[in-house]
């Protein structure tokens, strides 16, 4: 983190499928060793899964499934005068949308179904009708922001 001057904010390129950068943005967590091809194909996958099953709209779900696992408030550690508080603050709409993703992969990775690509389509299913693991972390992290209210004067 630079002290000096801001970072700029890189531009997000849109995918050519959906043509959305939110869809771009989960490609590239997916990936891993810059095989980009072999995470679009998990990623379209569970979304013909999720089509099928549906027999909605896969990115309709898909941002219904990131909208509902935002979180909008988070705790942090602060030091002061020889203890640390957990003080509650407001994040930014960049990490919200980074921790959302986060989150859905995780708890996706987690599951017991067979191949990836059925592993998200479940949990972008779960997220979108407001529950699963990735919607329980959201209200963990709003329970723990809300019991530490207390500190929230800590916050710089």
């Amino acid at each position: 983190m630079p002290r000096r001057r801001e970072v700029p904010e890189r531009k997000i390129v849109p995918d050519s499928k959906y043509n959305s950068k939110l869809v771009s943005q989960f490609v590239s967590c997916i990936m891993r060793d810059g095989k980009k091809s072999v995470a679009e194909s998990i990623l379209y996958n569970a979304f013909d899964m999720i089509q099928e099953k549906t027999g909605e709209e896969p990115l309709h779900i898909f941002e219904k499934a990131v909208d509902s696992v935002r979180p909008i408030i988070e705790v942090k550690s602060r030091r002061v005068g020889g203890s640390t508080y957990q003080v509650p603050t407001e994040i930014r709409p960049a990490r919200r949308t980074a921790l959302a993703i986060r989150w859905l992969l995780t708890y996706a990775k987690s599951r017991a179904e067979k191949s990836m690509a059925k592993k998200l389509a479940a949990e972008l299913m779960d997220a979108a009708n407001q529950k699963g693991g990735t919607i329980k972390k959201k209200e963990d992290t709003h329970k723990m922001a809300d019991a530490n209210k207390a500190f929230a004067h800590y916050r710089w």
